[in-house]
């Protein structure tokens, strides 16, 4: 079968699609109802792995109806946002997310982060303080957080390192990702995923739009960079400055939320967190794994909506 076009991921519904120039790149993005008043407070969501911004389809419309300009993002390298060959290092990243807001119209927003896409919450708010006026992670902990508990908690390194260290292999982890149309995921997503999610059809409808999409070109290599930067700068003097610089308590509120069921990202890894967010409010879903935000939507989104207010 001939690889999917980047534009499969602009599918109709109950939103907007439009591209947005930040950071010397053009991004898709979505929302709800591009007639939101002007003074409308930014949310800007960001998705994890093997996704793209449909991963907040549930958010988008909640969110608009409260008030806010909900604005779902397909990240560098992934969806139809462009796809370039590096800038998947956390500097980069968190220049994307600030370039974003300024585009989109802003000078702050609210970030709501899954899985990668948390982590590049965290380096915005460090990096970039003034257009970040609070952040939401889901399953995702402070990057030094995460390394400290990988290196002393055998459970959180063992989860976390099991599906981590082989993506490292040029070729050989974009043939994992892309070959039997995208079957990777189905795996990826069961074993990360409640129980109670995987026996609905939403959840095949899930696998059925990620597996397209992690087969339109160049997303394989480009979701698979954020993890190798990760891995390799840890080794390199640019890791550590990245390192030395998130050292420092974020200065806006963060609200962190975790499914109960999640056995990739541990409680203790997203408590340890609390170092670096003075204000920290945690919250653990039951019902939900990994994907806490698309398996119990309602709570999620309840969660998010008290916090704002």
């Amino acid at each position: 079968m001939p690889a999917p076009d980047p534009s499969v991921v602009r599918f109709d519904g109950p939103w907007h699609h439009l591209d947005v120039r930040a950071n010397g790149l053009r991004f898709h993005a979505v929302e709800a109802d591009p007639r939101a008043p002007a003074d409308a407070p930014l949310v800007l969501m960001l998705h994890g792995f093997g996704e793209f911004w449909w991963s907040w389809r549930h958010q988008l419309a909640a969110l608009t109806e409260a008030g806010y300009r909900a604005v779902a993002v397909d990240l560098r390298g992934y969806g139809d946002s462009d796809k370039p060959p590096r800038g998947y290092d956390g500097w980069t990243l968190a220049g994307d997310t600030h370039g974003l807001i300024r585009s989109l119209g802003h000078t702050s927003a609210t970030l709501v982060g899954h899985a990668d896409g948390g982590l590049v919450c965290w380096g915005t708010a460090t990096l970039h303080p003034r257009v970040v006026s609070r952040i939401a992670v889901l399953a995702s902990p402070h990057p030094r957080a995460l390394r400290r508990e990988v290196l002393r908690n055998k459970t959180q390194r063992s989860a976390f390192l099991g599906g981590f260290l082989y993506k490292q292999l040029p070729r050989f982890g974009e043939r994992q990702l892309t070959r039997h149309d995208g079957a990777f995921l189905v795996d990826y997503f069961r074993d990360r995923a409640g129980q109670r999610w995987q026996e609905t059809r939403d959840f095949d409808e899930v696998l059925a739009r990620n597996r397209e999409a992690v087969q339109i070109p160049g997303v394989a290599h480009c979701s698979l960079e954020y993890q190798r930067w990760a891995y390799r700068s840890q080794f390199r003097p640019d890791g550590a400055r990245f390192m030395e610089l998130m050292d420092q308590p974020v200065g806006v509120p963060v609200l962190a939320l975790r499914g109960r069921d999640d056995h990739y990202i541990t409680e203790s890894t997203m408590v340890a967190s609390s170092p670096w967010a003075p204000a920290f409010d945690y919250w653990h879903v039951p019902g939900a794994g990994h994907f806490v935000h698309e398996e119990q939507p309602e709570r999620t989104t309840k969660l998010l909506l008290d916090w704002l207010a």
